[in-house]
């Protein structure tokens, strides 16, 4: 109605509170995730990948059936949900709890290194067994792969797909920061949602679920595509989906999160 219904504390403690705790939720988390051991590690990653190609497999089937690619996309968000309900890992997740972890002395650059390259490497594999399975399972789904696969090579290491990369980086990023602010699953859910809508439906070039498409596309044989020219593309995807992640949506937290830890630590020695 007016201002006032809106705003129950002091001016200024009512914007801080909100932003406090989701800084200490987020470097909790993150300390969480830097922290794992690598069963632990390559199991979540594991489960990440196949938790994503079920997504996959909803955005395929839905836009063979219907021929609409922004219903896929919405269909899509059931591998998102699947990921946070089951607190599985996804590669591109990790460009924002984490960081915010070694941002508040809780972890270390070479920790962040193993999680990333770990987890990267387990929801490949994860995706990799999955989508042979939806492959051998519904083989009519072929040509929506193979045709998407085709739409990321043509593209390849251009402005146009380094542009797409970044925008990848950015909306996966931002889905995990609106993750990070609210306790609320239903809003969690519309934010998993969201991301997913965003990042299939604009064709995003996202280095996980894209390279799944691509193995789909290689299972099933597909002419004009292998290992090689999923290389060819995923070495540069991956810093770019990184850049997009930490300069435009990581970082400016970060410039608010030292606000806060500075406020809750106002003398320290020595510095950064």
């Amino acid at each position: 109605m007016t201002e006032h219904s809106t705003t129950h504390h002091h001016h200024g403690q009512d914007t801080e509170d909100p932003v406090e705790d989701s800084y200490s939720a987020a470097t909790e988390e993150g300390a969480d995730r830097l922290h794992r051991t690598w069963p632990t590690l390559l199991t979540t990653g594991f489960l990440g990948g196949v938790e994503i190609t079920v997504g996959i497999l909803a955005y395929i089937l839905t836009t063979h059936e219907t021929g609409s690619k922004l219903l896929g996309a919405l269909a899509f968000s059931v591998g998102f949900i699947a990921l946070y309900l089951a607190h599985s890992e996804l590669f591109t997740e990790g460009f924002y709890y984490p960081i915010m972890a070694i941002f508040d002395d809780r972890g270390t650059w070479l920790e962040l290194i193993r999680l990333w390259v770990g987890t990267l490497l387990a929801n490949l594999a994860g995706g990799w067994v999955t989508i042979w399975l939806v492959v051998t399972a519904l083989p009519e789904l072929t040509p929506e792969l193979t045709k998407m696969t085709h739409h990321f090579l043509e593209i390849g290491f251009s402005l146009q797909g380094a542009a797409l990369a970044v925008l990848a980086g950015l909306a996966i990023t931002l889905m995990t920061r609106m993750h990070a602010g609210t306790d609320n699953a239903g809003a969690i859910i519309a934010a998993s949602v969201t991301g997913a809508f965003i990042l299939t439906g604009a064709s995003l070039f996202h280095s996980v679920l894209d390279s799944i498409i691509m193995f789909g596309a290689i299972h099933a044989g597909a002419e004009g595509v292998g290992y090689l020219d999923w290389l060819g593309w995923i070495w540069w995807v991956i810093p770019l989906n990184i850049l997009g992640g930490l300069l435009l949506t990581t970082g400016p937290r970060l410039i608010r999160g030292r606000e806060v830890r500075d406020d809750d630590t106002p003398t320290t020695a020595g510095g950064e």
